[in-house]
């Protein structure tokens, strides 16, 4: 069933500015109802979770809710979501507490496809071991992960494999599930950046072979925060430092102070906003979810082959780099004897927000030669035609063609 684009669109207060936005790698825009959802739980009684008092249950319902929401999303067991400020923070926190597991006789194995938070984390920590790592390069002509190169870094000293779900700069979603297979095979845990492939896919974390997954919510729809899912077995294998009297349970023993009950309200609705966008008579919210997920693809491959068809006809004033068959609907572009940052700004004054940078995706640069800045449009839901075809026209002016 296909968006009702107008009823969609209609829930962003911020589309009313007429920008249109192709910047949603770096964040979406946020509808109503998440806002909504996080005023209402401020402003209610609330205080620090119990069972007693009705500020004390808010606090515990908003966990709660929280926990369940991101369970049907990424179909993991409830008690296996944790919740952190952002997906780098919770990276970095489990690369020391998986650390403590590790020596210098291990190895971990990381990806230059992957943005910096799922490289330097990991890097840090088995500096600090004096562990051996390991690389999976990049195919240049296809953008895609050398899985050639995965298997000759496996071994039986691996311990973990880092890799993205979807690059955040290319598109490119290799392919975990081989990944994982392999890695699990010789026993090793995989790790997997899904900040940007939760934005444009459902996520089964099962099927994808992930033993952790973590993904940011202000990537679809959401207030800016982290969820980390991952097996409760394997959680209750990892002993973070934490402080005495705070729970020893999982999830909470990975959750380090008072928790943003307002931000898990927050994050929540926009679970539930994904569910509604293309109604139907399902009635769990998984269903519902997948129901969403496959008219939202639908929507951004129609999106995306417009504009990978406009760019097209700018012959050489424009280079695609996302080259991958198997790719979100983002597009990194380098301009012929342009800089990247005067287009942004070119566009900017047309109302068109297109990023010019290098993203943290400091690996994909480096490994492919890439020009720092290059623009990028990544497509979100809440994109049209219209918006697309204003940036075609806006870049089509900029460049002279």
């Amino acid at each position: 069933m296909a968006i009702d684009l107008t009823a969609f669109r209609a829930h962003f207060p911020s589309l009313d500015t007429g920008l249109a936005f192709f910047d949603g790698p770096g964040g979406t825009q946020t509808p109503g109802p998440v806002a909504e959802a996080i005023a209402s739980t401020m402003t209610a009684p609330l205080s620090n979770r119990g069972t007693i008092s009705p500020s004390e249950v808010n606090a515990e319902q908003a966990v709660a809710e929280f926990r369940a929401a991101y369970a049907d999303l990424l179909l993991a067991p409830a008690n296996g979501i944790v919740h952190g400020r952002s997906a780098t923070q919770l990276t970095y926190d489990f690369s020391r507490h998986l650390a403590k597991q590790w020596n210098a006789d291990d190895e971990i194995i990381l990806s230059r496809l992957d943005h910096d938070a799922n490289v330097r984390p990991w890097l840090q920590a088995a500096a600090r071991t004096g562990m051996e790592v390991r690389w999976i390069e990049i195919v240049p002509e296809t953008t895609e992960l050398d899985f050639e190169s995965f298997e000759r870094a496996l071994s039986a000293r691996t311990r973990l494999v880092a890799v993205t779900a979807a690059s955040n700069v290319l598109g490119t979603k290799p392919p975990v599930r081989r990944i994982a297979d392999l890695a699990h095979e010789i026993g090793a845990l995989v790790y997997v950046d899904g900040v940007h492939y939760a934005a444009h896919n459902l996520v089964d974390i099962r099927s994808l072979g992930a033993d952790m997954f973590v993904c940011s919510p202000y990537k679809f729809l959401g207030p800016h925060c982290g969820v980390l899912a991952a097996a409760p077995d394997l959680l209750e294998n990892l002993r973070p430092d934490k402080l005495l009297p705070s729970p020893e349970t999982v999830p909470e023993r990975f959750e380090f102070g008072t928790l943003p009950y307002e931000v898990l309200a927050g994050a929540t609705a926009a679970v539930d906003f994904l569910a509604a966008m293309a109604p139907g008579a399902e009635t769990s919210r998984r269903r519902r979810l997948e129901r969403s997920a496959a008219s939202m693809h639908d929507h951004e491959l129609e999106l995306r082959t417009r504009l990978q068809d406009g760019l097209a006809s700018f012959g050489e004033a424009v280079t695609v780099h996302s080259k991958a068959p198997d790719r979100t609907p983002t597009l990194l572009m380098t301009l012929r004897d342009r800089d990247a940052r005067d287009a942004q700004f070119h566009l900017a004054a047309r109302k068109v927000v297109a990023p010019a940078g290098s993203f943290y995706a400091h690996e994909p640069f480096t490994a492919l030669n890439l020009t720092d800045p290059a623009l990028r449009a990544g497509l979100a839901p809440h994109n049209t035609a219209d918006d697309v075809d204003r940036l075609l026209d806006g870049l089509a002016s900029f460049l002279g063609v």
